[in-house]
């Protein structure tokens, strides 16, 4: 049995267990767990329950029970409820117990926060011309030549442009540190690959020479032993190689494109940056229209909501960097933050991307927007296309996360459209 009542922005539930049906979940918490105690003179899982209460306390099945009937009442609460829309995890306190009277708890949470939507009209964000100019095409070019160079050895001294492969050794102090030690490194020179200095004073050097680097580390070296600190690098210079690149002419477009000529090659570019300056153009306008609506609207997030969606996002990341071989200690040593600068930047993220949310799902509501079957039949076929595959193979292999993705994709598209039209 339970009572709800609100205040302001909290649900408080007062739940009410009689002292039957808390012993009959204390009974099933006794038939669940029985087997991890051991009483002497009986076998595994056979101790009577008043046996175990008496040898490991009256209390030793009352934490599972109280939770199962807690979780019973306050699921039960939410399936007859669905108006009310927790934003946090229930906070539980026992206002009462006795063995003749039962239970009486009382659970408090956040509520979901009401959106104030700004007012769609007043949306002033604008499309942005796209534009392609020559530079863009050059650069595009230049990558295609770069793509078929070669790279032919060479005698004599190495030269800024040169590739050089190395080995080195540094050291601060007199004692070498991690990460500071390479065998047949390949660099370019120029490159500003390595700390200022370093790449420089290989110019000059000869094939199997010898020769000691001084250099310092920059104050804002992301590993703190190294900041500002000079080291010594003892390098060996074993390759010297020269980037020839080929002619940018019509005999090398025909023998490595679909084109004949370079006139034909790069108008083909030039549209190709169009349209790719056009889906840029576009998909800034839409975020622009997204963040505009979401800044002129008032959504008033309860710590909770915030603190719970950051420590998911950390998780996430946390998880991320593992799957690349790193730590998070490492990531923050890397960029130089604390763990609380990075914990109070993950909130700031988590409170933009939640209001950004919420808005979105207020769009949706007030105007009763929903995605068709048809809808979410043309985004399939759209990935499937970019994919090489059909649609009905895709569909056959989809699981309810990926409609679901579909879905909300075919919403959006509904929502950007409403923005767009400022109704």
């Amino acid at each position: 049995m339970y009572k709800y009542t609100k205040k302001d922005k909290v649900g408080e539930l007062k739940v009410t267990i009689s002292a039957k049906e808390f012993d009959e979940a204390c009974e099933r918490a006794y038939e669940k767990n029985k087997g991890k105690y051991k009483v002497q003179g009986f076998r595994n899982g056979k101790a009577p329950r008043k046996v175990i209460e008496k040898n490991y306390g009256d209390t030793v099945f009352f934490d599972d029970a109280f939770d199962e009937v807690i979780s019973k009442e306050y699921s039960d609460f939410l399936m007859k409820n669905k108006d009310v829309k927790p934003a946090s995890m229930p906070r539980v306190n026992m206002d009462s117990f006795t063995a003749d009277k039962g239970i009486v708890a009382t659970l408090t949470f956040d509520l979901m926060p009401e959106v104030e939507l700004g007012d769609i009209k007043a949306l002033k964000a604008k499309k942005k011309a796209a534009k392609v100019d020559d530079k863009m095409v050059e650069e595009e070019l230049n990558r295609l030549v770069s793509s078929h160079a070669r790279y032919e050895a060479k005698e004599g001294k190495a030269e800024n442009g040169d590739f050089v492969t190395i080995d080195f050794s540094g050291a601060v102090d007199g004692k070498k540190f991690e990460g500071g030690t390479a065998k047949d490194y390949r660099l370019e020179l120029g490159s500003h690959t390595f700390i200022d200095g370093f790449e420089a004073q290989i110019e000059g050097m000869e094939l199997g020479q010898e020769r000691d680097i001084n250099v310092t580390f920059p104050e804002l070296y992301h590993e703190e032993s190294l900041k500002g600190k000079p080291a010594v690098f003892t390098v060996k210079l074993n390759k010297i190689e020269k980037k020839e690149l080929p002619a940018l002419d019509d005999n090398f477009i025909s023998n490595s494109t679909e084109f004949e000529t370079l006139d034909e090659y790069k108008n083909s570019v030039k549209e190709r940056l169009a349209l790719d300056a056009d889906k840029r153009a576009e998909n800034d306008y839409e975020n622009a229209l997204i963040e505009e609506i979401v800044s002129l609207s008032k959504v008033e997030l309860p710590h909770s909501l915030v603190h719970d969606e950051a420590h998911y996002m950390m998780h996430n990341f946390e998880h991320r960097l593992e799957s690349q071989g790193m730590k998070l200690d490492d990531y923050l040593k890397y960029t130089g933050m604390t763990h609380d600068q990075f914990h109070d930047k993950m909130e700031g993220d988590a409170e933009k991307q939640l209001k950004t949310r919420l808005v979105l799902q207020k769009i949706v509501a007030d105007n009763k927007l929903e995605a068709t079957e048809k809808d979410v039949d043309a985004k399939v076929e759209v990935y499937a296309c970019q994919y090489g595959m059909s649609a009905a193979d895709l569909k056959k292999n989809m699981t309810q996360e990926d409609i679901a993705y579909f879905e909300n994709e075919a919403l959006m598209d509904k929502v950007i459209a409403l923005l767009k039209a400022g109704k």
